[in-house]
């Protein structure tokens, strides 16, 4: 059997506030920790049959940044779900749901604009 491992290492400051995350994994061509400016790890407990989450994101993350993270999640979110269930419909759905809040983020950021 094979092992791999994914490393996690978050810098904070003294109000706790991440100002940096770095990450690598086992197994892969990058040898060095890679950088990032936000994470979002979920983990399920199959006893409690809950969802446990991490969610973190540096101060120098940007709002439009965040919006493009968390569209790329849901995308994400729905590709994993159809391959796993096989229910294009619904994963379709979970697509549709990304698109439009993007669009409304897009749209909010703009009426700020113009204000």
């Amino acid at each position: 059997m094979t092992e791999s491992n994914i490393n996690i290492n978050v810098q904070l400051d003294a109000n706790k506030i991440p100002q940096q995350i770095r990450w690598n994994a086992s197994g892969t061509s990058a040898d060095a920790l890679q950088q990032s400016k936000a994470m979002f790890l979920a983990l399920w407990d199959d006893v409690e049959k809950t969802a446990m989450r991490i969610d973190l994101w540096t101060k120098d993350m940007m709002m439009d940044e965040m919006a493009d993270f968390y569209y790329q999640i849901f995308v994400t979110m729905a590709d994993t779900f159809q391959r796993a269930t096989r229910h294009a419909e619904i994963a379709e759905g979970i697509k549709l749901f990304a698109n439009d809040f993007h669009k409304k983020y897009i749209e909010k950021e703009a009426e700020k604009k113009n204000e």
